[in-house]
């Protein structure tokens, strides 16, 4: 992520979720929790969504119990949520029916 990269403000992150109305803002956080057929399906994501996350330089902090992926999305650098964030988002809703 850029180093020049700004928190966006709340009206922003408000009018932003539209573009992915599966999220939550949680903690100054974008939030989703995901429940897939069985671990396998939830692992394949998980690696799917880790490769993507390197290619964006954007890390999501998560957490796996069995078939059930929880994800927090956000900026330590900036001190919030970016516009960064919300293309880690997208793409990582592009990978859930897959």
């Amino acid at each position: 992520m850029s180093p020049r990269a700004k928190a966006l403000g709340s009206d922003e992150i408000t009018g932003r979720l539209s573009e992915v109305p599966q999220w939550s803002v949680l903690d100054n956080r974008l939030h989703r929790e995901i429940r897939f057929g069985d671990f396998s399906e939830a692992f394949a994501f998980m690696t799917r969504v880790a490769l993507e996350a390197e290619k964006l330089d954007h890390h999501p902090d998560w957490s796996n119990s069995w078939n059930l992926v929880v994800i927090d999305i956000t900026s330590h650098d900036a001190g919030g949520i970016t516009g960064t964030c919300f293309s880690l988002a997208s793409a990582i809703d592009g990978f859930v029916d897959r």
